[in-house]
């Protein structure tokens, strides 16, 4: 007799409708590997040109928070202002620090708003210390602690400077979210296959990697390496401007975004859940990584291996290119990326799904 569960469960998708990724990453144990991580990636010049991919980087795929450096362009050309520390923090899934829950607070503070006036989803901070630390003094999951906070605070004062209602600002009808949608379309050249809705509440489209990375690479060449606009003072100059000098405030402390950002002059990176990464470089070359199984931990390895690969100096970031595997408190093994590039890959039409 076949449960009540199994007569309602959903019909598996079809061969032909999954994405075609490749090994991008393993984890060994003395010499056998234990795990392997499939996905997709792609490098973009900045003409949009493939420049190199493996897997299925055509495939459409749900960017999540590595989407908010774009909203955060759409709210800046919408007449936000804010000072770059703030303006990072826009375009932040931070860990839920102090630093970050106060800034927040600021954004609404400066427009005349409260935290009453957040729609997004609640939460406990997102970093690991930051949390241990929240829930030690007796915190619990608010809208301020949630990884997306500072996206949500600049999104209501977006609302203020247009005279736009606050209240239902994540309605895909709602003006902001028609403009974010157009910006996004702009950024990265490409219509949505799809729309849904992003764990913190906000409207969500489904994409190519090739159409992340061009949009990456975008924001990434509108402002120097050291952070100067020398395309004017446009709203994607003033974002990447923003998240370089505060990577910290786009990521957190101990966070892998944060120490990349440092550690290699004048690049833009921005993870999302999932097992997602995107990277821009100052001269428009761009990133764009999709773990299949939406674990984490692959997610550096791969972005090293393929910034190696464009003759990026990667000599500062051994600790993100690879991590020991421990047995009995010693080393003995590795997840690092897998010679991925080494066949080339034809990435196959959207329409061939």
């Amino acid at each position: 007799m076949i449960s009540p569960a199994l007569a309602h469960a959903p019909t598996p998708l079809a061969p032909e409708r999954l994405p075609q990724h490749a090994p991008l990453a393993v984890q060994t144990r003395d010499g056998i590997v234990e795990s392997v991580h499939y996905g997709s990636v792609i490098a973009t010049a900045a003409d949009g040109r493939i420049l190199l991919a493996a897997g299925d980087p055509l495939a459409p795929f749900y960017p999540r928070s590595a989407l908010k450096p774009l909203q955060a362009v759409a709210m800046v050309r919408a007449g936000l202002e804010l000072p770059d520390d703030l303006l990072a923090l826009a375009a932040a899934s931070h860990s839920g620090a102090a630093t970050h829950r106060d800034g927040a607070r600021r954004i609404l503070d400066l427009h005349g708003l409260t935290p009453a006036d957040l729609e997004n989803s609640t939460d406990l901070p997102y970093g690991a210390r930051e949390r241990e630390d929240w829930l030690g003094d007796g915190g619990q999951a608010t809208q301020l602690a949630q990884n997306c906070s500072g996206k949500h605070a600049a999104m209501a004062a977006t609302c203020v400077i247009n005279g736009w209602p606050v209240q239902g600002y994540l309605d895909p009808a709602h003006p902001l979210q028609q403009l974010v949608a157009q910006t996004v379309v702009d950024l990265t050249g490409e219509d949505p296959q799809a729309t849904t809705t992003d764990g913190c509440g906000t409207p969500l489209f489904a994409l190519t990697l090739r159409g992340m990375a061009r949009a990456f690479g975008r924001l990434a060449a509108a402002a120097g390496a050291g952070g100067s606009a020398v395309a004017g003072s446009s709203a994607e100059a003033a974002v990447a401007r923003a998240m370089r000098r505060h990577p910290e405030m786009v990521a957190g402390e101990d966070r892998d975004v944060t120490a990349l950002m440092r550690l290699v002059p004048g690049m833009l990176a921005k993870d999302g859940f999932e097992g997602v990464q995107l990277v821009g470089l100052p001269d428009g070359r761009a990133v764009a990584v999709k773990v299949s199984d939406g674990g984490d931990r692959a997610r550096m390895p791969v972005t090293v291996r393929v910034l190696t690969a464009l003759d990026v100096d990667t000599s500062s970031l051994g600790r993100l290119a690879a991590t020991p595997v421990l047995g009995g408190g010693r080393p003995v093994g590795l997840l690092q990326a897998t010679d991925f590039l080494a066949a080339p890959t034809t990435p196959r039409a959207p329409d061939d799904l």
